[in-house]
């Protein structure tokens, strides 16, 4: 899926948006290194690029949770594991943001524990926060400390835990759109998903995910 980000910078804040694609930003902690450039924010035009670095995050998630699902069949729900451990600063809002999408889909659900899925990293980074791949099955977010002070922290933890559901930006939304990210400014106070974006990922991990099973 999508490799996106809340920009902190005062490019940024002078263009109005939020979120930019973030492939290669790997964090100063010891994240995986990404498998691709990032597309920086003056030059994003919604680009195949960034088409593709969606589906391969999303697709890291899912093989990850392929064989699981094999393993339990008649299950209801897909269950997707995280870690915290390495953004301690965090796990309120973490846990939060699972809260939010455990209660708004039926198909996948958040779980905190070992053996983790994907991953949360915390620290500093200008780029701001953003999603990305190994390339190896494993997948992480990031999250920028600035960033988290001037936009609604629970917002962008639950927006980049959106895209490892298998979201994209829609940079132009409204705030009651989850995914607009940080395009509605800093005034929205939106942590939760819209029935649009909701469905998406339920219809995701229902046949996505079954599709997945299927090729691998």
């Amino acid at each position: 899926m999508r490799h996106p980000k809340f920009l902190t910078s005062l490019l940024t804040a002078a263009l109005g948006a939020g979120l930019t694609l973030s492939l290669g930003a790997a964090p100063a902690s010891a994240a995986p290194t990404p498998t691709a450039d990032r597309a920086g924010y003056a030059g994003y035009a919604g680009s195949a690029e960034e088409t593709r670095a969606n589906q391969a995050f999303f697709d890291a998630v899912v093989k990850s949770v392929a064989k699981k699902r094999a393993a339990t069949p008649g299950a209801a729900a897909v269950t997707v594991v995280y870690s915290t451990a390495n953004a301690p600063s965090f796990r309120t809002q973490i846990s939060r943001s699972a809260q939010i999408w455990n209660s708004s889909v039926a198909n996948v659900r958040l779980v905190e524990g070992s053996n983790p899925d994907f991953a949360y990293y915390e620290g500093n980074d200008s780029r701001g926060s953003y999603a990305s791949t190994d390339g190896h099955g494993s997948g992480y977010i990031f999250l920028d400390y600035r960033q988290n002070q001037q936009y609604n922290s629970t917002r962008v933890t639950a927006h980049e835990t959106g895209h490892v559901l298998g979201l994209p930006d829609h940079y132009s939304g409204p705030c009651s759109e989850l995914m607009s990210g940080g395009g509605p400014g800093t005034s929205c106070q939106n942590a939760y998903p819209n029935s649009q974006e909701r469905s998406r990922v339920d219809q995701l991990w229902r046949y996505g995910l079954a599709t997945a099973l299927k090729a691998g």
